[in-house]
């Protein structure tokens, strides 16, 4: 692995929770009176799950689902891969999918459409971070924390290699 210097602060931890409190009562409203079955993409959006499951009103349920495509990389090289199936019946629930990141938009693709063959009875979208820069396909999440400029990032459960992935904030590295 190469040398990385500390992470640059580029979303402070205040505004991180500011805005995971906007969505949570945006998805609040979507989803008024209906459960959630909440599924997560493993590993990164561990933490802004955790955030945003406990400020929803909604009875929700959480199971997880693991896809890799960037490895010890800073690029995501190869198409998304499902290394981990989910333990949940979606059949009529009301799926909400969070991820960390929104780039090329093929692992939410992928995400997507093992999901929408499983009949669920309505399925949406929330990520963290949208780089809509990088986008290779039309995907678009229905929720969104923040757009960002096309930086590789870390902490907030983000990592690089394994790394940063505790940090509190949201900050970018250079390799040394």
């Amino acid at each position: 692995m190469k040398k990385t210097h500390q992470p640059q602060v580029l979303l402070s931890a205040e505004r991180i929770a500011e805005r995971v409190q906007t969505l949570a009562k945006e998805i609040n409203l979507h989803y008024a009176g209906k459960e959630i079955l909440l599924v997560s993409i493993l590993d990164g959006a561990i933490i802004f799950t955790a955030d945003l499951l406990r400020l929803l009103d909604s009875p929700t349920q959480l199971d997880c689902l693991r896809i890799s495509s960037y490895g010890d990389s800073t690029s995501a090289e190869t198409e998304p891969s499902i290394t981990g199936s989910l333990k949940s019946d979606l059949a009529g629930r009301n799926v909400l999918l969070v991820d960390d990141i929104l780039d090329t938009g093929r692992t939410m693709q992928c995400a997507c459409g093992e999901i929408s063959g499983l009949a669920p009875r309505s399925l949406r979208t929330c990520v963290f971070l949208d780089k809509p820069e990088r986008r290779a396909n039309g995907f678009e999440a229905d929720w969104v924390g923040f757009t960002i400029p096309n930086q590789f990032v870390v902490g907030y459960g983000l990592d690089y290699a394994g790394r940063f992935r505790e940090l509190p904030y949201l900050g970018t590295i250079e390799e040394a």
